[in-house]
């Protein structure tokens, strides 16, 4: 299952949940705010770096461009797709939450 969280992680608790209740081997793609957790250095680092033991991580490009967001500064286990990355995402997923 591909799994979309677009809220910031220091905001709301999309991130959490979606951690909490995705299956193993599941793909987490952070969209709009929530390309934030992605950053080192952060008080998120550790905690995606253990759930990337679970899960592949992949962030949205456009959207961290989009916030001066360097993709030099993000944890090394997280891959960057553009649109066209995220569509292949949907389509190659047979289901897709969105945790709002």
């Amino acid at each position: 299952m591909l799994h979309t969280v677009n809220k910031s992680p220091y905001e709301k608790g999309s991130l959490d949940t979606c951690l909490r209740l995705a299956k193993q081997g599941s793909t987490i793609l952070l969209i709009e705010d929530a390309v934030y957790a992605a950053i080192t250095g952060s008080s998120l680092e550790s905690k995606i770096r253990q759930a990337s033991k679970q899960y592949e991580f992949c962030v949205l490009g456009p959207d961290l461009k989009a916030r001066g967001l360097d993709e030099a500064k993000l944890i090394d286990s997280i891959r960057v797709v553009d649109y066209g990355g995220f569509v292949d995402l949907a389509v190659s997923h047979d289901r897709v939450q969105s945790w709002l």
